[in-house]
């Protein structure tokens, strides 16, 4: 991800993250999570499937001695969400859920994508808000609750957010 497109992301979400538990789907080099930290987010969980990447966000969160807010999961992402134990484990304080994989993904793979971002969405604390980078190519229409996705455009990339709402109606 360019940086230019890091910063449009962080002024479309702003003071928002503050306090936020940031998770990092395909993390890469995590600097999605480790940007929320530095703008107040709580704690990150970083999910990055390859070893070595992995590795360096290890060794960054050291140098930066933030091992007690970060959590890093070697796993493929999609395993990972299947696994009902790790979601538990995000806690019960609204997150911030950064959703950047290789593009292709989302014409690859694009069930498996909407398999993804629509669980992390239903098993979100309310206050959630949810990042998702793709390109031109994929449908942010297919997306639950399609149109309370903010999509913003920042070529080639384009971005979409989503905000829970604080309450919703079906909760108790």
């Amino acid at each position: 991800m360019k940086d230019r497109l890091r910063e449009a992301i962080f002024n479309l979400v702003g003071p928002e993250v503050k306090n936020k538990h940031a998770v990092d789907l395909f993390a890469g080099t995590g600097a999605l999570g480790l940007e929320a930290l530095s703008r107040g987010a709580g704690r990150a969980t970083l999910i990055e499937q390859h070893f070595p990447t992995a590795e360096i966000i290890r060794q960054n969160v050291a140098t930066l001695e933030i091992e007690d807010v970060t959590r890093i999961v070697t796993a493929n992402v999609f395993v990972w969400r299947q696994r009902q134990a790790d979601i538990a484990d995000l806690g019960p304080t609204p997150w911030i859920v950064f959703c950047s994989p290789p593009w292709d993904f989302f014409v690859e793979r694009t069930g498996e994508m909407l398999d993804l971002i629509s669980g992390l969405m239903r098993s979100s604390p309310a206050g959630s808000i949810f990042v998702v980078e793709a390109d031109g190519r994929f449908d942010f229409g297919l997306l639950p609750e399609a149109e309370a996705w903010d999509v913003r455009t920042y070529p080639p990339a384009v971005v979409g957010v989503y905000r829970r709402a604080a309450q919703h109606v079906s909760d108790p």
